[in-house]
């Protein structure tokens, strides 16, 4: 029991730090304001979760905030690696549900679109009333924000239209795209996270 629970905490561990790595692979999108930038480290949380249960991918989530915290440090008073957290977790923790409920590649599928419909409405929610009041009360200026949002899209003149054309889209693009990554790759690195050490 011991030798599990440590298999558990390691496999956590290395992916929560893979994931990590990735999340700094970050890029910015034409659509988006450049202070929305895409990760493609949920796609790692993903698979933790469909391995090793629910709790796994919390905790892998958790692990990826933290490890980033350190390789990148915080300019949001940590409001921007909370708000990272709980979007995530939106978007895994239906997924890993719904997959344990039924290990299929049919659940699969339904677990993740669950999840990217879930990390857009809690993206929108968690980004209208709590990370983008916080950077403008804290950083930038909220006309300053929503002037960047302009710059990209005309179409964006408040915090509204703001969520609407570019936070909604890049968190669908986001789930959509971390989705089909662990899709393609979970059948192949599936063995080696179920191996018992």
């Amino acid at each position: 029991m011991k030798k599990n629970k440590i298999a558990y905490m390691a496999k956590i561990g290395v992916l929560g730090a893979v994931a990590a790595v990735i999340m700094l692979l970050e890029f910015p999108l034409p659509f988006a304001p450049p202070f929305y930038k895409l990760d493609l480290s949920e796609s790692v949380v993903l698979m933790a979760g469909f391995a090793m249960g629910p709790m796994a991918a919390v905790l892998t989530e958790l692990v990826k905030i933290l490890l980033n915290l350190i390789f990148n440090g915080t300019v949001t008073a940590l409001v921007g690696e909370a708000a990272n957290f709980i979007i995530g977790v939106a978007f895994v923790l239906p997924a890993a549900f719904i997959y344990k409920k039924h290990k299929s590649f049919g659940f699969a599928l339904l677990g993740m679109g669950v999840g990217s419909i879930s990390l857009v409405i809690l993206g929108a929610a968690v980004n209208y009333f709590i990370m983008i009041p916080a950077y403008a009360r804290f950083m930038i200026p909220m006309d300053t924000i929503i002037n960047m949002g302009t710059a990209v899209n005309s179409s964006i003149d408040s915090l509204w239209t703001l969520i609407l054309f570019a936070t909604v889209p890049f968190n669908l693009l986001k789930g959509v795209v971390c989705s089909i990554i662990a899709t393609l790759v979970y059948k192949r690195v599936s063995p080696i996270l179920h191996k018992e050490f």
